[in-house]
C-alpha cells in the first residue's frame, strides 16, 4: 500500500464526511425537514437516554472500535513516515544458467553519483532505484552550476553514466528519469 494515496483517500473521506454533516445541520437550522426539527436541539437527549439503557455492551463495542481506530492510525502513519519505493538489491539479467547474480542498489547509485558528480558544472548529484528487483527504475537528481553547459551536460549524463548503469544491468532498456535544475552556487572542487 503506497502511503500517498491512502492518505489522499482518508482525508478526501474525512472531507465527504464532515461536508455531509455540515450541509445535514444546515439544512434542519432552515427548516426543510419541518419546523419541528427546526427548533429541536442537534443532539437530543434520547441519545443519552439510549446510551444509558444500552451501556452494558455499548460502551465495551465503543472502546473496541476507538482501539482498532488508534490500530489503524498508528499503521497509516508507520507507513507515512517509514515507507520507500526503494530497492534492496537488484537482480542483473544476463545469462542465468550459472546461477543468480545481484547487485546491490547503492552500489549503483553510489557509482552513478560519483561519475555524474565529477563532470565539469555539476553542482550535486543523487540517484536512488525505485521499484521492485524484477523491474527497477533509476531517479537521477543533478544540480547544475549556472555556468554549466545544459544540452552537453545532459547528453553527457545519458551516453555515459546512465549508459554504464545499463551496462551494469544488462538492461538495455532500464527506464531512467533524469531531473536536472540550475542552482547559483559554484561547487568545491579541490584539485
Amino acid at each position: 500500500m503506497h502511503a500517498d494515496r491512502t492518505n489522499r483517500a482518508a482525508l478526501v473521506l474525512l472531507a465527504i464526511l464532515l461536508i455531509a454533516a455540515g450541509v445535514l445541520g444546515a439544512l434542519l437550522s432552515f427548516g426543510v425537514f419541518g419546523d419541528a426539527r427546526q427548533h429541536r436541539s442537534l443532539i437530543d437527549n434520547a441519545v443519552g437516554q439510549y446510551f444509558g439503557a444500552q451501556s452494558q455492551w455499548l460502551w465495551p463495542v465503543i472502546a473496541v472500535a476507538a482501539g482498532l481506530t488508534a490500530l489503524l492510525c498508528l499503521r497509516w502513519l508507520f507507513l507515512l513516515l517509514f515507507s520507500t519505493d526503494r530497492v534492496g538489491d537488484v537482480g542483473i539479467r544476463g545469462d542465468r544458467s550459472a546461477g543468480r547474480t545481484t547487485l546491490i542498489s547503492t552500489a549503483l547509485t553510489d557509482a552513478v553519483t560519483d561519475e555524474i558528480d565529477n563532470y565539469a558544472g555539476v553542482h550535486a548529484a543523487r540517484a536512488r532505484v525505485i521499484g521492485d528487483a524484477s523491474s527497477p527504475r533509476l531517479v537521477i537528481t543533478t544540480t547544475l552550476e549556472e555556468s554549466a553547459d545544459l544540452p552537453e551536460l545532459r547528453r553527457r549524463i545519458e551516453d555515459q553514466a546512465i549508459a554504464h548503469a545499463r551496462q551494469a544491468l544488462d538492461d538495455e532498456h532500464l527506464p531512467v528519469q533524469l531531473d536536472l535544475s540550475v542552482t547559483d552556487r559554484r561547487a568545491k572542487r579541490v584539485s
